[in-house]
């Protein structure tokens, strides 16, 4: 198949996750909703977790199958193994060293100071102090820039998108490997379930963001730009991955990206729970991590049927 055909292939297996971020626009769900819903996304992302880790196994565990029948040493088993593990600790640990810089950063006081006489927007606010004879007392206050600005809420939206792209890349290797050797049913398969999956995986992204709140307290509904950033960053991989695989077959760079992926969204699915968990609706989170595992594996079940 050509590259050109490999990847449309790859834009469709990815652009399906625009489907889900819609619901990212929600206004206002109720309380019971948005726990329900973010329940629903820890099920979707468990699902990931253990879908990449037993792909990023199965070399492993092939390689030690070999040296069990005497057909080759464990050098295969402790390189593939060694990759894993480096993955998932740059995977997870990472992300926990990220979020501790950006903790400090959004509370650094040398941040970019901004006179408070003036809004955003350059208008004059003077504020008198009653009784003080109309001398306003002007503190500077440090206005946040970039992402040190965005709320918890668009962080970890971030960060579920980032580790979903991961995974999706290694779907892309393999759509693009079965597509280079010409087993063109395989890859429309490969197409059809992880466009699919990818369906359900951009809900996940935009979950957190259905309890998104301004400082006082009003509903904040993410922009259009910025849900189809997310998507590009979720989805794109796919489209990236599918011409990588197609120039070149690399089980080493597959098992990198499903390691930095599962470690990754176990970080977000911590987050997620933690959020659960001060909800106190335990009840909602099991019936949400069961509707979410169930339409994992059942969107998977397509891409078993092709033997993969």
């Amino acid at each position: 198949m050509s590259l050109e055909k490999t990847l449309l292939l790859g834009f469709i297996a990815g652009v399906t996750i625009l489907l889900g971020l819609p619901m990212g626009r929600m206004r206002r769900p109720a309380p019971t909703l948005r726990a329900l819903l973010n329940a629903i996304a820890v099920g979707i992302l468990l699902f990931l977790v253990w879908d990449v880790l037993s792909a990023a196994w199965e070399p492993i565990d092939t390689a030690l199958g070999r040296y069990h029948e005497g057909h080759g040493g464990l050098g295969t088993a402790i390189g593939y193994g060694a990759l894993m593990a480096a993955g998932l600790g740059v995977g997870l640990l990472g992300l926990v060293a990220y979020e501790r810089w950006m903790d400090r950063v959004s509370h650094d006081p040398d941040a970019t100071l901004v006179d408070p006489e003036f809004d955003p927007d350059g208008v004059p606010t003077p504020d008198p102090v009653p009784g003080g004879g109309g001398v306003a007392v002007i503190e500077p206050t440090a206005r946040r820039t970039g992402l040190a600005s965005w709320s918890p809420a668009r962080r970890l939206a971030l960060l579920i998108a980032v580790g979903i792209g991961l995974h999706n890349f290694a779907e892309g290797l393999a759509i693009g490997q079965a597509a280079a050797g010409s087993e063109i049913a395989l890859a429309t398969l490969l197409v059809v379930g992880f466009a699919l999956h990818n369906a359900t995986e951009g809900f996940g992204i935009v979950a957190p963001l259905t309890a998104d709140t301004a400082p006082d307290g009003s509903h904040v509904i993410p922009s259009w730009g910025f849900l189809l950033a997310m998507g590009a960053i979720g989805g794109g991989p796919t489209f990236i991955g599918t011409g990588v695989g197609h120039a070149f077959t690399s089980e080493v760079v597959s098992v990198v990206f499903l390691s930095l992926a599962a470690g990754s969204i176990l970080y977000v699915v911590i987050q997620l729970i933690g959020v659960a968990g001060r909800r106190g609706r335990m009840d909602l989170l099991a019936y949400g991590m069961f509707i979410g595992l169930v339409a994992g594996f059942l969107t998977d079940a397509i891409v078993t049927a092709a033997g993969v």
